[in-house]
């Protein structure tokens, strides 16, 4: 199992100057080669292999004078930048021709020096390190001072470094772990503790004992500054380095913004992994409801990324993960007798039931039926569940618990 631990860097002048030139020579390769891919496609030929596009784009490319800059940067940076766009190009042609699951992958865009994200990765072959002093060695670029929040459980197998939109710099490293003896760092909680867990908008997340989490609202609190600091972007003049400044003005508020989000989403999932053996959540269409009247609340609860946080936790610590289908009807079921009461409207938060009279509160009712409906009711009663695969982690790991003011009674 793959796992990505991310660290703050703090280059030094000289050094941004280095990555940016990095990130530029990447970029310049990674772009001739989509260029050379899509003329392949048009004319109905195969795609370039990796080693006819390395000849041509770097190794010849280098001795000529338009292209001789090349030579100013690790070649590894220039590899990796070609297989990113090979690994592209082969999951949109499997799109194509349905060999692929899942949404329909697009043809690979150009890059551009505009973008918010830019990014280089070393493997092993770059000859990179970590000094005796804490500070990560990189190839014709220097040793960058990192911030360590954590150690690093085993050797890396690679580093990308990240420019982000709000100027900020970041490693992060990826290393290979064994789940079966990683989650003996976690005691194996109740095997017949299950949790449902009801995703809302009036409150983040309730779950199946009761228990309801309080929504942050990290985008609604921080409106008020959102709104100045983008007022004040839009007086700038256009091309001047004043805009420039105001620019990473607005990207550092929303970077602030996700930032407190995902460390909430990381705090919620952790302590949900940690006290339960399994966990079932309903599946939700986000695109679906982003494009309602709902649509900045949506995006601002994050339930996608907190799905995917809980998925890949799920997976190394060894718990059980089960996601519903979006069409169960949660909603519309007793879940003390199972009588179906029908749609309600969203106003609607406590009801009862005809069949047998119980009073539910919309939301817990829903988490029960949540649980009940991924199979796990009978956990609780002591009959074991098997485990269904899961996806990959794709995200580094956060901090436990969760703090008394993100809680409500």
């Amino acid at each position: 199992m793959q796992l990505r631990y991310t660290f703050r860097v703090h280059p030094e002048p000289g050094q941004r100057a280095a990555l940016a030139r990095a990130f530029g020579c990447a970029r310049v390769v990674f772009n001739d080669a989509v260029r050379a891919g899509r003329d392949a496609h048009a004319a109905g030929e195969p795609c370039p292999s990796g080693a006819t596009l390395s000849k041509q784009l770097i190794t010849q490319a280098k001795r000529t004078p338009e292209r001789a800059w090349l030579g100013e940067v690790s070649s590894v940076v220039l590899q990796q930048a070609l297989r990113d766009v090979e690994a592209a190009y082969k999951n949109f042609l499997a799109s194509l021709k349905g060999e692929r699951r899942g949404p329909r992958v697009r043809e690979p865009r150009l890059k551009s020096r505009k973008d918010a994200r830019q990014a280089i990765r070393f493997t092993a072959n770059a000859r990179w390190k970590v000094s005796d002093r804490g500070r990560l060695a990189l190839p014709k670029i220097g040793e960058l001072k990192v911030t360590w929040s954590r150690v690093l459980p085993a050797p890396p197998s690679s580093v990308t470094v990240i420019k982000d939109a709000a100027g900020r710099y970041f490693a992060s490293f990826v290393i290979d772990t064994d789940p079966d003896t990683d989650h003996t760092r976690w005691e194996t909680p109740d095997p017949t503790s299950a949790v449902g867990i009801d995703l809302g908008l009036t409150h983040f997340a309730v779950l199946s004992d009761g228990t309801k989490i309080a929504s942050p609202r990290f985008l609604r609190r921080a409106e008020k500054k959102l709104k100045k600091t983008q007022q004040a972007l839009s007086r700038k003049q256009k091309g001047s380095k004043n805009r420039a400044k105001a620019r990473l003005k607005v990207a550092r508020a929303h970077a602030k913004v996700a930032d407190a989000r995902k460390e909430f989403h990381h705090q919620l999932s952790t302590h949900l992994i940690r006290e339960n053996q399994a966990i079932a959540v309903e599946g939700l269409a986000v695109n679906g409801l982003a494009r309602t009247r709902l649509a900045k609340s949506v995006h601002d609860a994050g339930w996608a990324q907190f799905v995917n946080m809980l998925e890949y936790k799920a997976s190394r610590y060894g718990r059980v993960f089960v996601k519903i289908g979006r069409f169960e009807p949660t909603s519309q079921i007793c879940s003390a007798c199972g009588h179906r009461d029908g749609p309600k409207p969203l106003h609607i938060r406590e009801w009862t039931c005809p069949a047998c009279g119980a009073v539910h509160d919309r939301d817990h009712n829903a988490s029960k039926n949540v649980i009940t409906a991924a199979g796990l009711a009978v956990t609780a009663c002591g009959a074991p569940v098997r485990p269904e695969p899961v996806r990959a982690q794709r995200g580094e790991t956060g901090s436990h618990g969760i703090p008394a003011h993100r809680r409500a009674a």
